[in-house]
């Protein structure tokens, strides 16, 4: 199976702020002082529109869809955390933390999928009912997915569920590498809210911290479990995943791998790690400060993977 594909999917922000009920166990949202809401709102969207540039300068086919009128979803840029998309034409929508974020679910891009763009869908899959329990998989937020190797990587949390981390890998088919994986605040060690910020696997490689993973069986079952599956492992520090070093996504662009980055991320890669990166695809970067500071979340959380098999190559 691919691990990257050429096709996703955006969501263009129109209510974007510092989301009040996420910020609890995100620890990377940050108060930004001196601006004001409609200043922050038009920064966010500048962003935006600056890596929807970038990933079409490179051959990504991006699809949009602007946020939902009269709706109330700050962090509604991030829809890889509601849904995900998966070669033999499913859809899968998850069970979300924050009450607000729940809103961002919607049916119509599934639709538009199917009826406007030509993708396959067979079959659509809802875990939601895990909310019910106050048990929560946020997407590919809360795992990092290994499609080629058939495992899912989960640092467990109050927003990533053993329970429901084994539902989702006993519906696919696939392997859970779970394990517990912390970030220093205030000098008190803390759960790493989303597995996507101190890890991402493309093709041939893993970027990871795994200074986060305090328990040394548990480090070593990751590092071995990436190393048995051949990719070459890079290790990133505590400090740069808190420039969102960890939140990289590899995607196919019209000339090959591409490897998609905010420009902080960027900035805080050692020249050893960017040629490493480099052998498994062309490094891209953007700027997306206000949206990493307010939303505490960078470019893979932005970026809803399309791997659906379109219709025209299916018939």
């Amino acid at each position: 199976m691919t691990q990257s594909t050429q096709h996703v999917v955006m969501i263009r922000p129109d209510s974007f702020r510092m989301n009040e009920e996420t910020a609890e166990n995100n620890h990377y949202q940050q108060v930004l002082t001196g601006i004001t809401p409609e200043e922050i709102r038009d920064r966010a969207l500048e962003e935006f529109e600056g890596l929807v540039d970038l990933l079409e300068r490179h051959g990504v086919h991006v699809l949009i869809w602007d946020e939902m009128p009269d709706s109330d979803t700050p962090d509604c840029l991030f829809p890889n955390n509601w849904f995900s998309t998966h070669a033999h034409g499913l859809i899968i929508h998850y069970p979300m933390y924050a009450e607000n974020r729940r809103q961002e679910r919607r049916e119509d891009i599934a639709v538009d999928l199917e009826h406007l763009h030509g993708f396959d869908i067979k079959e659509i899959l809802d875990f939601t009912e895990f909310e019910e329990h106050n048990k929560f998989l946020e997407g590919t937020g809360s795992m990092v997915l290994d499609r080629a190797h058939g495992k899912s990587y989960a640092a467990l949390s109050e927003r990533t569920d053993r329970g429901a981390l084994a539902h989702y890998c006993s519906a696919l088919d696939v392997e859970g590498v779970a394990f517990e994986a912390f970030q220093t605040v205030n000098g008190t060690r803390l759960p790493i809210y989303h597995t996507n910020v101190m890890m991402s696997v493309g093709s041939g490689f893993a970027a990871i911290c795994l200074d986060c993973i305090d328990d040394d069986e548990e480090r070593t079952m990751v590092l071995e479990t990436l190393e048995n599956d051949n990719l070459e492992v890079i290790a990133l520090t505590e400090e740069q995943i808190g420039s969102f070093a960890g939140n990289m996504l590899e995607l196919q662009g019209d000339n090959g791998k591409i490897i998609v980055m905010s420009s902080a991320a960027y900035n805080v890669l050692t020249s050893a790690q960017k040629e490493q990166l480099s052998h498994h695809g062309t490094i891209v970067h953007t700027d997306l400060t206000t949206i990493e500071t307010c939303g505490g979340g960078s470019a893979r959380c932005m970026i809803a993977e399309n791997h659906l098999p379109h219709l025209a190559s299916t018939t």
